[in-house]
């Protein structure tokens, strides 16, 4: 049996929304993304290996939409979930193996701007030029995002979520577009996710500089 006959069910219809089938590859990312951004958003562990299988997921559904530098992106972000899933249960420092939740610095800022800039520039002519795609620079654009909110989802700054927030606001329409109506419902889930992880980890850093404060005085 190769790799193509397994792969070949997950291909298949499973139903149909607004007369465009949607295949299991799409429902099985719907479920395992809404799940790891609900996991990240309570700071739980498991959003990592879960979000590992939402990119696998994701790899073969972006391939198939020629979306190439999304499905690329799946790639980087399995790389950056071993790291992240390692700095959460190792980052906290001496005395603590829990990595706290932290406000982005000046910078941090700067280089994930810089990063930003040239990545969305680089993958725009990259895209335009060595592939068929027809959405060159907004493919590049969430792609940048994403890998800056990915690292800093891995560091745990607050900040993380306005970076998934804005590309979340570009992916809704640039899916629609391509016809994923359910990938593109599912980020209007994960926009709402967003927001309740900027919540609470905002929360989370308040309780935690008042600790400081009070071991301070």
């Amino acid at each position: 049996m190769s790799l193509a006959d397994i792969l070949d069910p997950l291909q298949q219809p499973l139903v149909t929304v607004l007369d465009t089938p949607v295949s299991w590859t799409e429902v099985l990312g719907f479920g395992s993304g809404a799940l790891c951004v609900w996991l990240v958003a309570r700071q739980h562990l498991a959003n990592w290996p879960i979000g590992i299988a939402n990119n696998l997921f994701f790899i073969l559904l972006f391939t198939q939409s020629g979306l190439y530098a999304d499905a690329g992106l799946q790639i980087v972000f399995i790389t950056l979930a071993v790291y992240g899933w390692w700095t959460w249960t190792h980052g906290g420092g001496p005395g603590s193996s829990v990595l706290p939740v932290r406000s982005t610095t000046r910078t941090e800022w700067a280089w994930l701007c810089a990063a930003g800039a040239a990545g969305t520039l680089a993958l725009t002519v990259l895209l335009d030029r060595a592939t068929d795609s027809t959405v060159p620079f907004w493919d590049a654009l969430t792609t940048a995002l994403s890998l800056a909110a990915t690292y800093g989802q891995c560091r745990k700054l607050v900040e993380s979520w306005w970076l998934w927030i804005a590309a979340d606001v570009v992916y809704i329409p640039l899916y629609a577009y391509k016809e994923l109506y359910l990938t593109s419902l599912l980020y209007v889930g994960f926009l709402t996710l967003c927001l309740v992880g900027l919540r609470n980890w905002k929360l989370d850093l308040t309780v935690r500089q008042r600790e400081l404060a009070e071991v301070a005085r």
